[in-house]
């Protein structure tokens, strides 16, 4: 049983929908006080954080829709509102390798697994963008300056905690203005809401291959958020 920390766009089919079926077993342990896996770490991580497990069941729901997959089975627990389990089971860099083991000789996520910080760093800064851009400007003068082969462990981690709060409605169009410039038909004027503007990214985005929008975590979590 796993609830991983990485973005959704981490993993494969399987591991996604694997977590969405196991995401919901420890929601019916946790909402109706069910003893079977009661005593599993995974579960006494979420439990009392009803929110933040509806919450993360948006992002594997919007991973889902992104990659074509239908989801219609909402969890419904809100305790904590804005809270996050404290601890991992495998620190978000660990989890990178354990996938990176996991998919050698299978299919991988949409967002390939980063190799080093730069790319992780790249497949992140919209999503951060979104959030604060004092802080998007800092980790990527922080980066830039990082030899290739140092360690991600710090910025893996300091990213899951960015990614769990809620980006503020202007500073999210803002990131999605710029993914738009990435993927825009000449002319084509941006749609006037996030919602209409993400989707049209997406389509844009899978129509002309674009790789560095494709592989953002942006173009699946800012669903999320926008639910």
């Amino acid at each position: 049983m796993r609830i991983w920390d990485l973005d959704p766009g981490y993993l494969n089919d399987q591991s996604l929908l694997g977590e969405h079926r196991e995401l919901h077993a420890i929601a019916v342990v946790l909402g109706q006080r069910k003893k079977g896996y009661s005593r599993h770490p995974e579960t006494l991580r979420w439990k009392g954080f009803g929110w933040a497990l509806r919450r993360r069941h948006r992002l594997l729901a919007a991973e889902m829709s992104l990659r074509g997959f239908n989801e219609k089975t909402p969890v419904r627990l809100r305790a904590r509102p804005g809270e996050w389990p404290g601890i991992f089971i495998d620190a978000p860099g660990r989890q990178i390798e354990i996938l990176r083991g996991k998919y050698l000789d299978r299919k991988p996520g949409r967002i390939p697994l980063p190799r080093n910080a730069q790319e992780l760093w790249a497949q992140h800064k919209y999503s951060v963008m979104a959030r604060d851009p004092a802080r998007y400007m800092g980790i990527g003068a922080r980066v830039s300056v990082l030899r290739r082969g140092a360690a991600m462990d710090e910025l893996a981690a300091e990213l899951v905690q960015i990614l769990r709060t809620c980006p503020p409605r202007g500073r999210l169009q803002n990131a999605l203005l710029h993914m738009w410039g990435h993927v825009s038909p000449a002319g084509e004027a941006p749609p006037d809401s996030p919602m209409r503007l993400l989707a049209r990214i997406r389509t844009l985005a899978i129509e002309s291959g674009e790789q560095y929008i494709l592989h953002s975590t942006a173009l699946g979590e800012l669903g999320a958020w926008l639910l």
